[in-house]
């Protein structure tokens, strides 16, 4: 976890996945934002929220790559509200520790950098799965349940929240569409 003191002041926090959708905390403000150097990737397998040990799921990370760029929402946190919003978010996010927090540098339609707490992957987790092809990635999400309901709850949510927001993802836009298929 990143000491208190590092947090961007004020706190933003970046939401590509879920948190579009279900933040858990009141949002004092929502910009559209970019993070470069970063996709959006169903790569992590999920033993709790969408899945089980015994069945994974997948959910949405952040992972590398060179001229990546993930759109998404900047969320800041109300003033004064900063403790119990990151006590939250570390007990949803980093509850396998296949997430690590980071401090990473968002901008927003007028180019103008800002600071904001992000999730990303860590690529050496037992649970990464950055290899999958989206076939693979759509028979994992259509068989999997976990503490917080269906995979497929999870990408259809997500997938229509970038929509309403304007925000292009191919691959889960291919996804949905194609689960949605055999529903």
């Amino acid at each position: 976890m990143i000491p208190d003191s590092e947090l961007p002041s004020p706190l933003w926090v970046f939401g590509y996945g879920s948190l579009l959708w279900n933040p858990g905390f009141e949002v004092a403000e929502q910009r559209l934002a970019r993070l470069d150097g970063y996709h959006r990737a169903f790569c992590m397998a999920s033993i709790h929220h969408r899945g089980t040990e015994e069945k994974p799921g997948l959910v949405l990370a952040l992972d590398a790559a060179a001229g990546a760029a993930c759109q998404g929402v900047a969320l800041r946190v109300v003033p004064g509200q900063e403790p119990e919003v990151l006590a939250a978010l570390r007990e949803r996010e980093l509850i396998s520790s296949a997430y690590y927090e980071a401090v990473v540098t968002l901008r927003d339609a007028t180019e103008k950098p800002f600071s904001a707490l992000a999730y990303v992957v860590d690529r050496d987790h037992v649970q990464y799965r950055g290899t999958l092809s989206l076939e693979e990635q759509a028979e994992i999400i259509a068989n999997a349940h976990g503490g917080r309901g269906p995979n497929t709850e999870y990408l259809f949510n997500t997938a229509d929240h970038l929509v309403e927001l304007g925000i292009a993802d191919p691959d889960l836009a291919w996804l949905a569409a194609r689960l949605r298929n055999e529903a």
